[in-house]
């Protein structure tokens, strides 16, 4: 008789209802936290990113993934972006997580978080570049784009800068007006569309870009000095909400990567127009965090961060929600 094989441990299914019950922005911005760090120290093993468009469906498909020294687990997600099922009533994001043992490589989770966390990852990442790169006092808050990152950002933004005021502004009127209401509900704050970019931006101390744009949004005169500029929605090459300009003016431009911001993010593009170097690069975002590098030294000095999305934020939540759910939920067990 041959030996038997030893049980296979089980996979377990989360949905997003478990996922949104244990993961919520505080939880968000310690795993930034986590995952910037490590990437600063060198104890991330965070793999290229995959990015595919599928442009007959206007469907782009990322998978990103990490191992972060010490974990029990490392984790790869798949998230995707349609943006024509806004027509169809659908939500324009959705995506999963996988989580394996970093012992024996077999899968412990699927996390069916319809790409909740990814979300709520990048919202984090971008309240953390606030924290560390945005003037210290209550801010005017500029946001380009009115879906979901773009409430994420400002909700996520409130929990480490005192918000005065926010001026929304995205193509269609109809969206930023709902987003106005909406946010000025969640902040208690005074928050207004705005008819054009400009009027969006003009007395901004903060701009945030949450954009799919494929083509640049802000000019570099719109920028005045001493703003701080987070830029979100360039995760792919072909994608730009910045005039290259915009980065070579800045005094500081600070990635969350920036060998992967060279390939996707803006700095793709101040690079491909001749203005900058890589070497320009101030900083990572956790070299800041970590005090290898200042962040903001100066109301004045004017801060581009690129922010593209890195694996090691995605296995930094997807071992927080993990810990969290076995604590707290059954979930759904796939014998093998």
């Amino acid at each position: 008789m041959s030996p038997r094989t030893p049980a296979r441990p089980p996979l377990r299914v989360f949905s997003e209802e478990d996922i949104r019950r244990v993961v919520d922005d505080a939880a968000a911005l310690a795993s930034a936290e986590r995952a910037f760090s490590a990437l600063a120290r060198g104890e991330a093993l965070v793999p290229p990113p995959l990015g595919v468009d599928l442009p007959g469906a206007g469907g782009e498909i990322h998978l990103k993934g990490a191992y972060l020294d010490g974990a029990p687990i490392f984790a790869f997600k798949v998230a995707t972006g349609f943006y024509g099922n806004a027509a169809l009533g659908l939500p324009t994001g959705a995506g999963l997580v996988l989580v394996f043992d970093a012992r024996t490589g077999f899968p412990l989770a699927l996390l069916a978080d319809n790409g909740y966390l990814t979300d709520v990852r990048t919202a984090a990442a971008g309240a953390l570049a606030t924290r560390l790169l945005a003037p210290d006092r209550p801010l005017a808050v500029a946001v380009l784009g009115s879906g979901v990152q773009a409430r994420l950002q400002l909700r996520s933004m409130s929990r480490v800068r005192p918000i005065a005021s926010v001026r929304v502004w995205s193509p269609r009127v109809a969206s930023r007006a709902a987003y106005a209401v909406e946010m000025r509900e969640v902040l208690e704050t005074d928050v207004l569309p705005a008819d054009s970019i400009e009027e969006a931006v003009a007395e901004a101390d903060l701009l945030v870009t949450a954009t799919p744009s494929r083509r640049p949004l802000i000019a570099a005169p719109l920028v005045r000095p001493g703003v701080t500029v987070i830029a979100l929605g360039s995760d792919g090459p072909e994608k730009r909400e910045l005039d290259p300009g915009v980065l070579a003016r800045a005094d500081k431009v600070v990635t969350d990567r920036t060998e992967q911001c060279a390939r996707l993010g803006e700095l793709h593009h101040a690079l491909e127009a001749g203005l900058m170097r890589a070497e320009d690069v101030h900083a990572e975002l956790g070299d800041i965090l970590i005090g290898a590098r200042p962040g903001r030294e100066d109301d004045r000095e004017t801060i581009v961060c690129d922010l593209t999305g890195v694996g090691a934020q995605d296995a930094a939540i997807a071992e927080v929600a993990l810990r969290a759910l076995i604590d707290t939920t059954p979930g759904a067990v796939v014998a093998r």
